[in-house]
């Protein structure tokens, strides 16, 4: 489900202008408007917003060039049963700018900080849409806290991270019209960039901020916000620069999570999800039907039913 065109076919929504929904928005959206609590995690702060009691703690990890307020419609509902946690990678949202390459792996150090300093024990149910699914794998294969339980939303697969290497897939037909996508991609994060540094963003209709799911008017104002800072594009093109290292560094840190209960939601049938549930003996791959484009932003209660089945699975 990654934003970019490599990943999935919604990914050029992000490309695109978008209009948001001004539909009455879910019950509690207007919260993600604004920045919440922001937790020092060295030499910036990143914004997190927590509801509800219990444990595990479910924390959520939003998508390439996406902010914690994507979880809206999914948040509200897994709080009712226990603490459920969004936040914003740096330059995302309300964080501050990032001062270092946005791989995964420095943002599993971030994430790891985010906890420490935020006074958040174990354990923990990560839930990863995209790229985010990415670094909720290398969280927990690191070992860098206790997790106890995956959700994985349209995690990418190899084949599709291949393409952050072009050059050694030049005899592989079939990766070089994904590669071509990324890099269209980064140019495009640069042009919005360019743009965004000489004031001219409101200029630039590609540079508009998809909305996920039904948005409403003040959710709406700060994603337009967003993308008006160069921050937020500088952040999001080292997303995209930096993939090929990030794929290398979550394969490096792949291995075997015994039995903790692991959760796989696609639009398609695919290998891939098959083998990356496999990675656990009580892993499920589950095919989501009628998600359109995006199982987050339009099946968000299917993500909300994988929540609570890890979660039922955690005491057996």
């Amino acid at each position: 489900m990654m934003r970019w065109p490599t990943f999935s076919g919604a990914a050029a929504a992000l490309l695109l202008a978008a209009a948001s929904t001004h539909a009455a928005p879910p019950a509690g959206q207007d919260a993600y408007a604004s920045g919440q609590v922001k937790v020092d995690v060295g030499d910036r702060k990143l914004n997190m917003y927590c509801m509800g009691k219990g444990s595990p703690t479910v924390l959520f990890e939003a998508d390439g060039g996406r902010a914690g307020w994507d979880w809206s419609s999914v948040q509200p509902e897994v709080a009712k049963r226990t603490r459920a946690c969004v936040y914003d990678r740096a330059g995302m949202g309300f964080s501050d700018p990032a001062t270092r390459a946005a791989t995964a792996g420095n943002a599993t150090k971030d994430l790891h900080f985010l906890l420490k300093n935020a006074r958040m024990d174990g354990p923990y149910v990560l839930v990863g849409a995209g790229f985010g699914a990415m670094i909720a794998q290398q969280f927990a294969a690191r070992g860098r806290g206790n997790v106890t339980g995956l959700v994985l939303v349209e995690p990418p697969s190899d084949e599709e991270l291949a393409a952050a290497a072009p050059a050694a897939n030049a005899n592989d037909g079939a990766a070089l019209p994904q590669a071509a996508s990324l890099a269209a991609a980064r140019e495009a994060a640069l042009a919005c960039l360019d743009a965004a540094n000489s004031g001219k963003i409101g200029a630039a209709p590609a540079c508009a901020y998809a909305p996920g799911g039904e948005t409403g008017p003040k959710l709406a104002a700060a994603q337009t916000a967003q993308v008006a800072k160069p921050a937020y594009w500088r952040s999001r093109a080292s997303e995209i620069d930096n993939l090929a290292a990030s794929a290398s560094q979550l394969r490096a840190a792949r291995k075997s999570y015994g039995d903790m209960p692991l959760a796989v939601l696609a639009r398609a049938e695919s290998l891939a999800s098959r083998q990356l549930a496999a990675l656990s003996t009580r892993g499920s791959s589950t095919i989501v039907q009628d998600a359109g484009q995006s199982i987050l932003y339009t099946r968000p209660e299917a993500v909300v039913g994988a929540v609570m089945a890890v979660l039922d699975k955690q005491q057996l």
